[in-house]
C-alpha cells in the first residue's frame, strides 16, 4: 500500500526532479506533487511525496526531517487525509460560514419591507 509524505518548509525554487532525487535515497518514489497558487502560478512552498510502501515513508522522515535544501529546514511527516470541504453557505458551516439566522439573515438587520417597519414605527 503507498504511503505519502508532506514536506513542508520548501523553498519556492524546489523543482520535481530535485525531490524525486533527494528521496529515492529513502525508497522507491512513486509520485511527487508540488500544489501551486491559482492565482500567480507560484509553488506554494510544500508538496507531497508518495512511497510505495509505509516503512520507506517512515525512513525518510528519519532521514530528512530537519534536512537542509536550498537553505531551509525541510518539516516532513506523515500526510493525513484531506478532509471533505463543508460549502460556505451551510448553515452548519462553523466559524464564518453560512448565514446566521438568529440575527435575521443578512448583518443583523430587521426582516421586512420598508412599508412595513415604518408602519412598525408609527404605531409605537
Amino acid at each position: 500500500m503507498p504511503s505519502k509524505i508532506f514536506v513542508g518548509n520548501l523553498d519556492f525554487k524546489a523543482t520535481r526532479s530535485e525531490l524525486e532525487t533527494l528521496f529515492a535515497e529513502a525508497g522507491e518514489v512513486q509520485d511527487v506533487f508540488i500544489p501551486t497558487d491559482r492565482a500567480t502560478g507560484r509553488p506554494r512552498g510544500f508538496a507531497f511525496v508518495e512511497f510505495s510502501s509505509q516503512e520507506e515513508a517512515e525512513k525518510a522522515i528519519e532521514l530528512f526531517d530537519e534536512h537542509d535544501l536550498g537553505g531551509r529546514p525541510l518539516r516532513i511527516n506523515l500526510a493525513e487525509e484531506r478532509r471533505p470541504r463543508v460549502p460556505s453557505f451551510d448553515p452548519g458551516a462553523g466559524p464564518g460560514g453560512g448565514f446566521d439566522r438568529g440575527r435575521g439573515g443578512f448583518g443583523g438587520k430587521p426582516k421586512g419591507s420598508r412599508r412595513n417597519i415604518r408602519g412598525k414605527k408609527r404605531s409605537l
